[in-house]
């Protein structure tokens, strides 16, 4: 009796699952029609953000030697009395893209660059990763969200390192007062 009991539920238990479910409960439908969206919305944004990207002024110079062009830099502080600003970053980086037009854009941002810093855009992408570089700054091992900032005085020693530059940001984009601050507090003193 037992083993009959046993093959009777396990045939049951078969013939349940295999039945096609033709009946989908109506929020289940509202679900995925939330999914479609939801994919949708992801594809739109990236796409946007690549039509962005394209139109940005593209400041990285995977092919720079940046060890030359920050000693070069250094020259140049020491003989303008100013501090070395190097946005790390690449072309690949939306935000970083974003930074620089940000502050080439907007007068007050400019003038505070031009008036304390020497700066410099200090490639990192898969052509040329500046890892020696990169080094003589940060630790390489640990993870650095793009751009961010190198501050050096003009004899090229480390006067600041901003390794999170989302402090920086507002909305989709940057705060005029956030950067100006940032750029003040970080030049040269007389």
């Amino acid at each position: 009796m037992k083993k009959l009991s046993i093959i009777a539920f396990l045939g049951l238990s078969i013939l349940a699952f295999s039945q096609e479910k033709t009946n989908t409960p109506e929020g289940r439908k509202q679900d995925n029609a939330l999914l479609v969206k939801a994919d949708q919305a992801e594809l739109d944004a990236k796409k946007k953000a690549a039509e962005e990207k394209a139109k940005l002024p593209k400041p990285y110079d995977p092919k720079a030697n940046a060890e030359a062009d920050i000693n070069k830099l250094i020259a140049q502080a020491k003989k303008e009395g100013k501090n070395i600003m190097i946005q790390a970053g690449g072309n690949w980086c939306i935000w970083c893209l974003r930074f620089n037009n940000f502050v080439q854009n907007t007068p007050e941002l400019k003038e505070a660059v031009d008036k304390n810093y020497v700066y410099y855009h200090l490639n990192y992408s898969p052509d040329n990763k500046n890892e020696k570089v990169f080094s003589k700054y940060v630790d390489i091992k640990e993870k650095l969200g793009y751009p961010f900032f190198i501050v050096l005085d003009k004899d090229g020693k480390i006067v600041h390192v901003l390794k999170d530059s989302s402090v920086l940001e507002e909305g989709k984009g940057y705060s005029k007062e956030k950067v100006q601050e940032f750029f003040n507090e970080w030049a040269p003193k007389s």
